[in-house]
């Protein structure tokens, strides 16, 4: 039976038992497909609750959402504005403004959440 994950062992003994599942071969609306969906819930939840992700540092989002899209550093100038300015955002010297946060969400898809917290 399925219940909430409420210790380390129970939270083991899910993961273990996923992998378990994720091994044979699911069929979809399947028992086990069922408790491999459940049970992924509960990991989910658990997991956001004892090992919470924090937000990544704005600059490091912005070099990693570069490298992911094969942009220059010429490139990020053009949307922050003109290359000292880019310059002194990614070595830290100036912090973004407003309106550098909108345009690195719309352009670069990156959260404003992220950008916005303090570095």
């Amino acid at each position: 039976m399925l219940k909430p994950i409420k210790t380390e062992q129970e939270y083991d003994d899910a993961l273990a038992r996923v992998y378990e599942l994720m091994q044979t071969k699911i069929i979809e609306g399947s028992a086990n497909s069922d408790e491999l969906e459940i049970l992924s819930i509960l990991i989910k939840e658990h997991e956001l609750v004892h090992y919470p992700v924090g937000h990544p540092n704005p600059l490091e989002a912005i070099k990693f959402r570069m490298d992911q899209m094969n942009l220059s550093e010429s490139e990020l100038s053009n949307i922050l504005g003109n290359r000292s300015r880019k310059s002194e955002i990614l070595s830290g010297k100036r912090k973004l403004s407003l309106s550098m946060i909108r345009k690195l969400t719309q352009i670069l898809n990156i959260p404003a959440e992220v950008l916005i917290q303090a570095y």
